[in-house]
């Protein structure tokens, strides 16, 4: 599924789609590109759901040094990187949406020794925007690692946040929405700015 071009799409399309739906049900599974439900630890390529916004997921440089940040090739010609995710509620072989999960980059090789797994990164000092990083859980109450899926207006398009209230109910976050934030001719993935509604593609 693709989307029409940037320069035919109004605004109020745009407000749309990367808009949470107003109704969400918590048991309502995320779907692909082909309809089916997102299963715990298949592997799927993030793209955005309209066109001129970079493409697929991938690990980042930065700055030539570890760690790899979450960002997006681009343009559509890039490969990407394929992401498992791996549901907060042990009970749970879909990804659902309004759900926390874990989510990995799971067939990276990299020069860095460190996991591939995102995690909310620090704040960049010039945009204000908090960045999606790479690394290691750092124990049993590191809610950094905790994503979720949001609904919008369109069927089978997202956002993705952070926000891990299923992990910590009782907890007060500073929830967020996943965008592009350009940089030096990279594309990275960050909250508090703009929002980037996204589809899933199952690897074949």
């Amino acid at each position: 599924m693709k989307l029409a071009s940037s320069s035919a799409l109004s605004l109020a399309w745009l407000l749309m789609i990367a808009t949470p739906a107003l109704s969400q049900s918590d048991n309502a599974s995320v779907l692909d590109t082909n309809g089916h439900p997102l299963q715990r630890g298949v592997e799927y390529y993030i793209k955005p759901a309209i066109t001129d916004s970079g493409g697929r997921f991938t690990l980042i440089n930065r700055n030539g040094s570890c760690p790899l940040y979450v960002g997006q090739e681009n343009n559509d010609a890039g490969e990407g990187q394929p992401a498992t995710f791996s549901p907060y509620a042990g009970e749970d072989n879909v990804v659902k949406v309004n759900r926390d999960f874990t989510v990995v980059f799971s067939s990276a090789v990299t020069i860095c020794i460190q996991s591939t797994q995102w995690k909310l990164g620090e704040r960049d000092t010039t945009s204000g925007r908090r960045l999606i990083v790479t690394g290691s859980s750092d124990g049993d109450r590191d809610y950094t690692i905790y994503f979720r899926i949001v609904e919008t207006q369109s069927e089978g398009i997202y956002n993705i946040q952070w926000c891990p209230t299923e992990v910590c109910p009782t907890c007060k976050f500073d929830c967020g929405t996943m965008g592009g934030l350009r940089e030096n001719g990279k594309i990275l993935e960050a909250l508090d700015g703009n929002v980037l509604p996204v589809m899933f593609e199952r690897r074949a």
